[in-house]
C-alpha cells in the first residue's frame, strides 16, 4: 500500500453511519459522520427509515473522499461494518414494507417469552449463539408471522440495513456470516441457516440472502452511485462484519484472553475465540468473524444513551448556554461529574433506560435511581448514570470470564474512550488495568483492515496489530475498586429483587399507555 493511497472503513451504527478513511498502518486521513433520527411508531418500537440510511452512506464516503484528498484512484477499497439485529422486509418486487426495525425494538417481547418457555428457546440459543431477546431477528419475524400477518404473507426477502443497502448500490442480496450469526436465524456448528429454526418461522432459504464470507468483493458500481460518492465504478466493496466482531479487530483484540469493551449508543464487552462457545445459562452472545475467529460476549441497551438522556433532562438550557460558549456539553458534564466522589455519595443508578440485554436479556427492565436523597444534586445523578453504564458492563463480564477464563489484557474504545474521566472509571471497576488505542474508530478500522486482507494488500489479520498504538495507560485505584466492588454487590441484588417487579410495571405502561 503507497503512502498515498486509502481504504474506506464505512461504519453503519444505530444514531449515525461514520465513513473513516485509513493510510498506511491504518493512519486517519479524513472522517466523516452522518447522523440521522430514530423512529418511535409506538410504545416500545423503535425503527429507521433505509432510505435515509442509504443516503447517509452514499454522503458519508462522498464527503470522507473530500477530507481525505485522495483521489479517487487512490482509494483501494471501502470495508463495511454494521449495527446488528436490524430487520426489514421486502415485498416480491423487492420494494421495502416495513421500515428497518432495529435492535432497541421491543415490539416482540411476548413472542420472546414464547420462545424461552414453550417453543425451545434455550436449544435455538445453544444452536446459534443469540440469546433469546427481541433484539434479534428470529423473534422479529416470529411477531409479524403472528401480530402482522398481511405483511409476513407478502414478505419476498428478509434482510438487515447493510443488505439492503447492498442491495440498492450492486442489486444483489447477499449476507455475511458475521451479521448472519446475530440474527438467531444461523447454526454456529453447520455455518448455515438453521433448518429448524426455518421451519418453526415457516419461511424458506430464498427468502433470506445468501451467505458469504466477510471477504466477499463486491464490484461494478452502477456510475450514477460511482458518481454521487465520487468514486470510481470499479471500487471494489468488501462485505466486512458486524460491528463488534470488527470492534475487536480494530482494538487488536483478536486472541483469546484479549478483552475489548466498547461504548457507544450503546456497550458491549467481547473477547475473540477460535471455537463457538455458548453460555448454559443463556446470558452471552457467540458470533462469528469467520469459521476461524469467534466472538463471545455481550451487549449492553444502554452506553452513552444514558448520558444522552442526562442532557436532555437535567438543566439542558443551562448546557446549551455553555455550548454556545464552544464548550462541549458532554465533556461539561463528565467534568461535573467528577466533583463527586465515587460512588456518587450512596446514589446507584440501574442503566436499564430501554430494557437490557446480556446479561439479564430482560426487555422489560427499567431504570432505577436507588438511595436519592436530599444531598444529592444534579452532579450526583449524571456520576451515578456514568458509574451505572460500567456496572452494566462488569455485569456481562463477570459471566463471560466464567465461561471464557480470565482476560489477560482488556482495551477499550467507542465514544466514552474519548474521556479519561470515564475511562478511569473502568478500570478502577475492574481492578485492572486499561488499554487505550490512539484511534477511538475500532469497528471502521476493523472494515478497512478485513478490506485491505480481502483485497491482498495484508496477509492476514494479524499483520495490523501492529498498527493498533496504545496511547493511555489506566492503573486502577485499589481504594475505589473497594467502593465500586461493594456497590456492584447491591447493583446485582438490586437487579434480582427488583426483576419480578419489573415485569409488572412494563405490563402496566403497556395497559395505560397513551
Amino acid at each position: 500500500m503507497r503512502d498515498n493511497e486509502i481504504t474506506i472503513g464505512l461504519d453503519i451504527g444505530t444514531t449515525s453511519t461514520k465513513a473513516v478513511a485509513f493510510g498506511p498502518q491504518g493512519h486517519i486521513r479524513g472522517i466523516h459522520s452522518e447522523d440521522y433520527p430514530l423512529i418511535y411508531p409506538r410504545s416500545s418500537w423503535v425503527e429507521q427509515d433505509p432510505e435515509i440510511l442509504l443516503e447517509a452512506a452514499v454522503t458519508a464516503i462522498r464527503e470522507v473522499m473530500r477530507r481525505s484528498g485522495a483521489d479517487a484512484n487512490e482509494l483501494i477499497g471501502i470495508g463495511i461494518s454494521s449495527a446488528m439485529h436490524s430487520l426489514i422486509v421486502l415485498d416480491r418486487s423487492n420494494t421495502p414494507i416495513t421500515r428497518s426495525i432495529i435492535w432497541a425494538d421491543n415490539r416482540s417481547s411476548g413472542q420472546v417469552k414464547r420462545l424461552k418457555e414453550e417453543l425451545a428457546g434455550n436449544q435455538i440459543y445453544l444452536r446459534t449463539g443469540t440469546p433469546m431477546h427481541p433484539m434479534s431477528p428470529l423473534s422479529k419475524i416470529l411477531w409479524l408471522k403472528e401480530e402482522d400477518p398481511g405483511c409476513y404473507e407478502q414478505a419476498g426477502m428478509f434482510l438487515g440495513i447493510k443488505e439492503y443497502i447492498l442491495f440498492r448500490l450492486f442489486g444483489r442480496f447477499v449476507m455475511d456470516c458475521s451479521l448472519a450469526s446475530a440474527t438467531g436465524l444461523f447454526n454456529l456448528r453447520e455455518f448455515d441457516w438453521d433448518q429448524e429454526v426455518l421451519e418453526l418461522l415457516n419461511i424458506r432459504e430464498e427468502q433470506l440472502p445468501a451467505l458469504v464470507p466477510p471477504t466477499e468483493v463486491l464490484s461494478g458500481l452502477p456510475p450514477v452511485w460511482a458518481e454521487r460518492m465520487g468514486i470510481g465504478a470499479d471500487t471494489p466493496f468488501v462485505i466486512g462484519a458486524g460491528d463488534g466482531v470488527l470492534a475487536n479487530l480494530g482494538v487488536g483484540a483478536i486472541e483469546p484472553g484479549e478483552l475489548a469493551v466498547t461504548i457507544g449508543t450503546s456497550g458491549a464487552i467481547r473477547m475473540m475465540s477460535d471455537t463457538p462457545i455458548t453460555d448454559a445459562l443463556g446470558r452471552t452472545f457467540c458470533y462469528a468473524l469467520n469459521e476461524q475467529h469467534w466472538v463471545i460476549g455481550g451487549a449492553t441497551s444502554n452506553g452513552g444513551i444514558v448520558l444522552s438522556w442526562l442532557r436532555e433532562k437535567l438543566a439542558s438550557a443551562e448546557w446549551e448556554e455553555a455550548v454556545r460558549h464552544g464548550a462541549d456539553i458532554y465533556e461539561l458534564m463528565i467534568k461535573s461529574a467528577a466533583s463527586i466522589a465515587p460512588g456518587a455519595d450512596g446514589l446507584l443508578l440501574l442503566p436499564f433506560l430501554s430494557g437490557e440485554r446480556a446479561p439479564y436479556w430482560n426487555a422489560s427492565a427499567r431504570g432505577v435511581f436507588f438511595g436519592l436523597s436530599l444531598q444529592h444534586q444534579r452532579e450526583h445523578l449524571i456520576r451515578a448514570g456514568l458509574e451505572g453504564v460500567i456496572y452494566s458492563i462488569l455485569s456481562v463480564g463477570e459471566a463471560l470470564q466464567e465461561i471464557a477464563g480470565p482476560a489477560r489484557e482488556i482495551r477499550a474504545s467507542g465514544g466514552f474512550a474519548k474521556s479519561a474521566i470515564w475511562r478511569q472509571m473502568l478500570s478502577d471497576m475492574l481492578g485492572r488495568e486499561v488499554l487505550v488505542p490512539e484511534s477511538c474508530e475500532a469497528s471502521a478500522l476493523g472494515a478497512a483492515i478485513l478490506a485491505m486482507q480481502a483485497l491482498g494488500h495484508i496477509s492476514s489479520l494479524n499483520e495490523a496489530r501492529s498498527w493498533i498504538h496504545i496511547v493511555n495507560r489506566h492503573e486502577p485505584c485499589l481504594d475505589r475498586h473497594a467502593i465500586y466492588s461493594e456497590l456492584f454487590a447491591v447493583y446485582t441484588r438490586l437487579y434480582e429483587r427488583l426483576e419480578p417487579e419489573f415485569n409488572h410495571i412494563s405490563r402496566f405502561k403497556e395497559r395505560n399507555r397513551h
